[in-house]
């Protein structure tokens, strides 16, 4: 059974400090039988940052993506219309994340938590630093210099691990932008509200690719490993990184292999 003080035991010698500014990904299954799971969890966090830190979280919520973007084979085209004219729109408070896991989950429907304006791929925080990071969060830019990880790497925030590799890290999309490669751009839309009414929103944006990122991840652990913590937290192997060391890092990697 693990316990909300092994947790913040376990995240302390982790070297999360009190003040920090957190992005996590977890997966809560790999830490064990944690006695009130993701509330716990979240509480557990909370109290390793203090009152003076600040969690965050990715939270997309695909689900308002436009279909033809998506293309789905299971959604016939001659649908698309029907489905742009339905979906409800993009609410912050209210639209829930898809695929992002219970721990953002938790931290997205906290009370006190603030979430970023961008439909399809917001990021929700719970602390003095949130409304700061969820300020800016351009359509066209979801993960860019436009989004809130430019926000977070400006605030010298730290990745947290919690057992997952860097395949699940969306600061390196971040390092992606960066990179000096052109970029493709594909059309989207998403539901929204505008002047109080509810209104269909086409825009552009980059097409992003993670499937390096595990590969990224590993090469700056080979070259930088003084920078990176290592641990268990609960059950699962668990890592803490400075997200600005590794975008640069990684976006220098990018620029070279890709």
């Amino acid at each position: 059974m693990i316990t909300g003080p092994r947790i913040v035991d376990d995240l302390t010698n982790l070297v999360l400090d009190t003040k920090a500014i957190v992005i996590v990904h977890c997966s809560l299954s790999s830490l064990g039988r944690v006695i009130g799971g993701e509330q716990t969890v979240l509480l557990a966090l909370r109290r390793a940052v203090g009152s003076a830190g600040t969690i965050v979280v990715p939270a997309q919520s695909w689900q308002l993506c436009d279909p033809a973007y998506l293309n789905d084979p299971a959604v016939p085209p001659e649908s698309w219309d029907q489905i742009r004219s339905s979906l409800p729109s993009y609410d912050p408070h209210g639209t829930p994340s898809r695929g992002m896991g219970l721990l953002a989950e938790a931290v997205r429907t906290h009370p006190d938590s603030i979430r970023s304006g961008h439909p399809h791929r917001s990021f929700a925080g719970w602390g003095p630093a949130a409304t700061h990071v969820m300020a800016r969060h351009r359509l066209d830019d979801p993960v860019g210099e436009g989004s809130p990880l430019k926000a977070l790497y400006d605030l010298g925030a730290v990745v947290l691990l919690l057992g997952v590799d860097y395949s699940k890290c969306t600061a390196l999309h971040l390092a992606e932008s960066r990179g000096g490669a052109e970029v493709e751009r594909v059309a989207n839309g998403a539901p929204m509200r505008v002047g109080g009414q509810r209104q269909w929103v086409e825009f552009t944006e980059p097409l992003v690719d993670d499937s390096d990122f595990a590969e990224v991840g590993r090469a700056f652990e080979a070259v930088c490993p003084e920078v990176v913590q290592i641990g268990r937290v609960g059950l699962a192997k668990s890592r803490l990184v400075p997200m600005g060391a590794l975008v640069d890092f990684s976006a220098d990697w990018m620029a070279h292999n890709r």
